[in-house]
């Protein structure tokens, strides 16, 4: 069932990327989740990549405007879309610089634009009173997949604290569109550890959760598994049964 449910989180955020319905994109559901992803992958580095010799230009160009200034041009004139073509290519520093005079609605916006891979050492470095203040933005919004997308690219204090402000639901959704699935052994383990049973019993509360909490436990190491499987009786028989056989 794993590759069933990365496959499906896979096809929410190839919808994003292509900015289509999902429903659209259900008949790639029996598609390798590895060959989803790598798809995704290209029409990122596609769309990232047209008109790239304006964008760089533009970034230098960036270099020679004092911080504040550059700040005000880029949330009243670039907008969100832009920004974040241009991320990955200005200078670290500056790019730091820039983000925090930016406001968390606007760095919202430029997060659900961007691709952190291209980002990753300004994402890294951002202050943490900002990334809470994105973070917070983003779960307003319910804009699970880029929370998740961003986890894998913040030191994991900022993680830790960003997830203290995520609600039980919100943590299965961002968990079920992580980027590296093989990181959520590790940011579940950045979790207080009374959280995993809460985790639980969220899904057991609100069957749209079912299929983030078992996508979790097929991703869990042995001993996160071992703690769980006390908790399962608690659960409505259905997601017992598949959680069960789950993490046998």
């Amino acid at each position: 069932m794993t590759e069933d449910y990365e496959a499906r989180a896979e096809i929410l955020k190839l919808a994003r990327v292509l900015d289509v319905e999902p429903e659209r994109l259900e008949y790639l559901a029996r598609v390798d989740a590895d060959d989803l992803r790598a798809f995704r992958e290209q029409v990122t580095d596609t769309l990232f990549d047209a008109n790239i010799a304006v964008l760089q230009r533009m970034a230098l160009a960036a270099r020679l405007l004092p911080g504040g200034v550059l700040a005000k041009i880029a949330e009243k004139v670039f907008g969100p879309l832009l920004c974040a073509r241009i991320a990955g290519l200005v200078d670290v520093a500056r790019g730091v610089d820039v983000a925090k005079r930016l406001s968390p609605r606007f760095l919202a916006e430029v997060a659900a634009q961007l691709d952190p891979r291209r980002a990753s050492a300004i994402i890294s470095r951002i202050p943490l009173d900002t990334v809470l203040a994105v973070a917070a933005e983003l779960a307003r919004r319910e804009d699970w997949i880029t929370l998740g997308r961003f986890v894998g690219h913040l030191p994991d204090p900022t993680v830790r604290r960003a997830l203290e402000e995520i609600d039980d639901p919100g943590l299965l959704r961002i968990a079920f569109v992580l980027d590296d699935k093989r990181r959520i052994d590790h940011v579940v383990g950045l979790l207080p550890a009374h959280r995993l049973g809460r985790l639980l019993t969220a899904a057991g509360a609100d069957e749209d959760l079912w299929t983030p909490a078992l996508d979790l436990l097929n991703h869990l190491g042995d001993e996160r598994r071992a703690t769980l499987k006390p908790m399962l009786g608690g659960l409505p028989e259905g997601l017992r049964e598949r959680a069960q056989a789950t993490i046998k």
